[in-house]
């Protein structure tokens, strides 16, 4: 967790010195502040900063170094419940490429979308039904 807190504060100092090059850029060409871009380096800036200073409020509460931390650790000596995903599943990726349809069809055309939410609602349904039926069934 310390290596993620020190990229959170790198990926912060880097866009603040990001928006001051680009306050300093826009000056030079523009002759004004271009505050679009500003303010949204800043916040990408400021994000970074929230980001670190949680994980960091984190590592220093939870009293301990984490297994990925010790260079000395085994794989086993973490946390073993990961949760549960379907090696064999197929859903997953028809319930992406049905998003990626409704998602085409906001930006090329209204009626693709209604294609699209009937592949998610199909997607979802098989995905969610999976170990019910079939070989799997339980």
């Amino acid at each position: 967790m310390r290596a993620n807190i020190n990229l959170f504060w790198i990926l912060a100092g880097f866009f603040l010195l990001s928006d001051a090059v680009y306050i300093t850029w826009s000056l030079i060409s523009y002759g004004y502040v271009e505050w679009v871009g500003t303010i949204g380096i800043a916040l990408g800036a400021i994000l970074g900063g929230f980001i670190a200073f949680y994980l960091g409020r984190v590592h220093g509460a939870q009293g301990g170094e984490l297994p990925e931390d010790i260079v000395t650790s085994n794989i086993d000596d973490g946390d073993p419940e990961m949760g549960f995903y379907s090696p064999w599943s197929w859903w997953p990726i028809i319930l992406g490429g049905s998003l990626a349809i409704f998602f085409t069809g906001l930006a090329v055309g209204t009626w693709i979308c209604f294609v699209g939410v009937a592949l998610i609602l199909i997607a979802i349904v098989g995905w969610t039904y999976e170990y019910y039926r079939g070989f799997f069934a339980r």
